[in-house]
């Protein structure tokens, strides 16, 4: 993905929620705001469900919108296969799934480099339940990792991750909350200096830059 400084990185973002993740980037980065060396472009926003407040945002911010609910195809592959031609049609550089709540198949993962945010440190608790399963298991930290997405659940080569501290008392929702505030600042700096940089996915290592 070479770095062009004359044009900007072209990003498609997929949501399934509220889309704070979104708006961080809206906020950060989208048509250059922050004044970065090259500015990033989010061209649509895309979700598998209508109504959301992520669709919300996106239209706010005068970005085009799309809806590819599975429930209006016969099978995943269906669905998978229209969700890749919906992208495609806006010509990313990068794919942005942002509390996206569905596993994207070939149809989509052969044509794009997808990044994913998880609120763990992984490989320790992949799936729905992260922030659940490490308050249960009794660690004392745990995180957010950035990863590139494949085809297994949370297993794809890891970008970048962020520490946060399991504190006593802290219930599921106190701390997803504080690890939501570096799951946010990890994507935003992790597309800008994708964007500047460049990202290399070899095997197991994702590697932004030279």
């Amino acid at each position: 993905m070479p770095s062009t400084a004359q044009t900007p990185l072209r990003v498609v973002v997929l949501v399934s929620g509220s889309g704070t993740l979104l708006q961080a980037l809206i906020d950060d980065l989208h048509r250059g705001e922050g004044g970065h060396a090259r500015p990033v472009e989010i061209v649509a926003v895309g979700a598998d469900r209508p109504g959301i407040e992520g669709l919300r945002r996106a239209d706010r911010a005068g970005i085009a919108p799309f809806v590819i609910a599975p429930s209006e195809h016969p099978d995943r592959t269906a669905w998978d296969q229209a969700l890749a031609d919906e992208i495609g049609s806006h010509s990313p550089d990068l794919v942005v799934s942002a509390g996206f709540m569905r596993i994207l198949g070939p149809s989509v993962l052969d044509r794009f480099t997808v990044v994913n945010t998880h609120p763990a440190l992984l490989p320790s608790f992949p799936g729905a339940h992260g922030v659940r399963d490490a308050l249960a298991y009794g660690v004392k930290v745990t995180g957010t990792t950035c990863h590139v997405v494949d085809a297994g659940v949370d297993t794809g080569p890891i970008i970048d991750q962020r520490v946060v501290p399991i504190e006593p008392g802290d219930d599921e929702a106190s701390l997803h909350e504080r690890i939501k505030v570096q799951e946010r600042s990890m994507l935003v700096e992790i597309v800008r200096r994708v964007a500047e940089e460049g990202l290399t996915v070899e095997g197991r290592r994702a590697r932004i830059g030279s």
